[in-house]
């Protein structure tokens, strides 16, 4: 008996503790009043009956409300085991508790747990409380907070968002953030303000906006049903008139429109109605007609009729009486998404965007044309100077490119700075691939001067040699070729119309390369000396011009330009050993179509294939496979109306 003395006072006193711990609270401060009113609830946690409770500690404009509500969301509410007040509590052991006074936060010392109860909401709960905190978070001293809070309702929003963010707007310091809540709040008065002509006036405010969560705002107010009856009803709530065998409503809709609505009996199907026929066989005939007439749909339709009529199977109206139903409705369509004004009103902007849109996503289209064409420009203008000049099919030309993707991405590994590592690429890349093209023209082009298949062949076999060589070198895993900070991102006109910085660099470059390939070719030796050996090569030998030299320099040039086109391409695209074979078709067919041996010609063929494709991609996006089919197909067919491209050159080139 004395050994359980000592436990039973342990135990009093710890009730005792728990009592004093709860009595030290204000039983009477609002926030207990309010959190006892729905304390039932609360502890219960259902997720069909707590919206009340979450609503009133929202919208009680209490001081306290914010704490107990994050307190409860993160599991930190406990409750007296008597059903008595609310705390926030901290585990400070298994059996102990570290108590706080929801009113005001007060420490109010440690007691055991076995007196508390836990409010475990459930996460259906915890989304529903943290809604309700972002009425408190869109007023928070902390910018962060109150983007955060901004964040929340542009995925989640709520009619009672609106009220919210209207008194937030209020005191918004943040010019950005006011930016932000002011768009928000004119979305959800869209959706959710209860006075018509404020809807009307916030959906007209958006007129021509291209904003993706408008259209996604505005589309649901647009929902219509579809409704039919024997004349229109007085005030109906006509979207449009419908007629049945339109595009939008087949007669067989219509007709079941009219069944739904109890209208018109609903229709026997054929193979019940045989089945039915088939049943009812009795002396050679079926409801009177005899069984050699029915072979006509229309003795069928009598036989069956006549079987209605003496309540034998279900009546089931002809065709003309189907017919003769639907001729005498009406068909429409009402709006259920929002009254009709307000529908109007969003169809009406709705209107206006799409015709926008239209404009917009040509312009999109045309800025995805432009790159593409400067890609494949950079691409083809060293295969338009081996190919167009020398008459040189080298089938290595995609791997010149990929040598140069890989010498920047070694210079990147040698050069941390992404910005200097660009710009040490560029030189370098053609440094390599110049060399490398020598070397080939050197050691295999140079026996093969007017031997085209030849030529093909041992080039083709040169660019499997270097391909299994890079995949010796690096592996076959693609390698990473870092754009510098700078280019990160993209030029955003509009929700709709962007273009990566990358690509505008890529558009800049090409620009670049055009204007000094022209100036090479026009202001120096080295380009009089190629235009005379392509115009007329034995009369530039006899000018004192070394025609194998001009080659070698020539095939060395375009080589090096296709690796300057690696790095630009390595930027955007994976870097790997096949590469090369992506842009090889594009590049023969680039300089195919603008015409053999001209750089203009060449600028107006990546133009045309690159603005090409893109449209075909866009009629056919599904496959984009398609679309390197159909440019075949395309440069086929050119090929027979414009043999010589767009631009022909004269010399040389023309004559091969």
């Amino acid at each position: 008996m004395l050994r359980l003395i000592g436990p039973l006072c342990a135990l009093a006193l710890a009730l005792a503790a728990t009592v004093q711990t709860a009595a030290a609270q204000d039983a009477d401060a609002p926030i207990q009043r309010l959190l006892q009113e729905h304390g039932a609830a609360i502890e219960k946690s259902a997720r069909r009956s707590i919206g009340p409770a979450i609503d009133a500690l929202a919208e009680s404009g209490l001081a306290d409300a914010r704490a107990a509500l994050e307190a409860w969301r993160s599991k930190e509410m406990w409750r007296a085991a008597d059903g008595g007040l609310f705390v926030r509590a901290e585990e400070v052991d298994r059996d102990t508790l570290r108590l706080f006074d929801l009113a005001g936060g007060a420490a109010l010392g440690e007691a055991p747990d076995d007196g508390f109860v836990q409010i475990k909401p459930n996460s259906g709960i915890r989304g529903m409380i943290a809604a309700a905190l972002v009425r408190f978070q869109l007023t928070d001293p902390e910018a962060a907070v109150r983007a955060t809070a901004l964040d929340a309702i542009e995925r989640d929003p709520e009619a009672a968002h609106l009220t919210a963010l209207r008194t937030a707007l209020a005191v918004e310091s943040d010019p950005a953030l006011a930016m932000r809540a002011g768009r928000l709040e004119r979305l959800l008065t869209v959706r959710f303000a209860a006075d018509p002509a404020e809807r009307i006036a916030a959906i007209e405010g958006f007129a021509g906006d291209l904003g993706v969560d408008l259209r996604a705002a505005l589309t649901p107010l647009t929902a219509t049903a579809q409704e039919a009856a024997a004349a229109l009803p007085a005030g109906a709530d006509v979207a449009r008139r419908l007629t049945p065998g339109d595009r939008d409503l087949s007669a067989a809709d219509a007709y079941g429109l009219l069944v739904a609505r109890g209208l018109a009996p609903a229709p026997v199907p054929a193979e019940a109605r045989r089945t039915a026929l088939i049943d009812h066989i009795a002396d050679g005939a079926v409801g009177g007609v005899r069984l050699a007439a029915l072979s006509d749909q229309g003795a069928r339709d009598l036989a069956y009729a006549a079987l209605a009529a003496e309540g034998r199977v279900p009546p089931a109206p002809t065709e003309a009486e189907i017919a003769a139903r639907l001729a005498a409705h009406v068909f429409w369509e009402r709006f259920t998404g929002a009254p009709p004004e307000v529908a109007r009103a969003a169809l009406a902007v709705l209107d206006g965007i799409e015709a926008k849109l239209a404009v917009n996503r040509a312009a999109d289209l045309a800025l995805d044309a432009v790159s593409l064409a400067s890609i494949y420009f950079l691409a083809a203008i060293g295969l338009a100077i081996t190919f167009g000049v020398m008459g040189v099919i080298n089938m290595a030309h995609g791997e010149f490119i990929m040598m140069g993707a890989y010498t920047g991405f070694v210079v990147q590994q040698a050069v941390p700075d992404y910005t200097l590592s660009l710009v040490l690429a560029i030189p370098a890349a053609f440094a390599v691939t110049f060399l490398a093209g020598v070397a080939l023209e050197r050691l295999v082009i140079r026996w093969l001067y007017r031997r085209p298949l030849e030529t093909l062949l041992a080039t083709f076999g040169v660019s499997i040699a270097l391909q299994q060589l890079a995949k010796n070198i690096f592996g076959t895993q693609a390698r990473p070729l870092t754009a510098p900070g700078w280019l990160d991102g993209a030029l955003v006109v509009n929700d709709v119309v962007a273009i990566s910085y990358i690509r505008i660099a890529i558009f800049v470059l090409a620009a670049v390369f055009l204007a000094l390939f022209l100036a090479v070719m026009t202001r120096t030796r080295l380009g009089l000396e190629v235009r005379a050996v392509t115009q007329n090569p034995r009369m530039a030998a006899s000018m004192g011009i070394d025609p194998d030299r001009i080659n070698m320099l020539t095939f060395g040039l375009g080589s090096g330009i296709a690796g300057i086109a690696g790095v630009a391409i390595g930027l955007y695209a994976k870097v790997t050993s096949e590469m090369g074979a992506d842009y090889i078709v594009q590049s023969f067919m680039t300089v195919v179509v603008g015409g053999v041996g001209s750089i203009w010609g060449t600028l107006l063929g990546a133009s045309l294939v690159g603005g090409l494709q893109k449209v075909i991609e866009v009629l056919n996006p599904s496959n984009t496979l398609a679309a390197q089919t159909y440019m075949i197909l395309f440069v086929i067919l050119f090929i027979q109306v414009r043999p010589r491209g767009l631009i022909a050159l004269k010399g040389r080139a023309a004559e091969a």
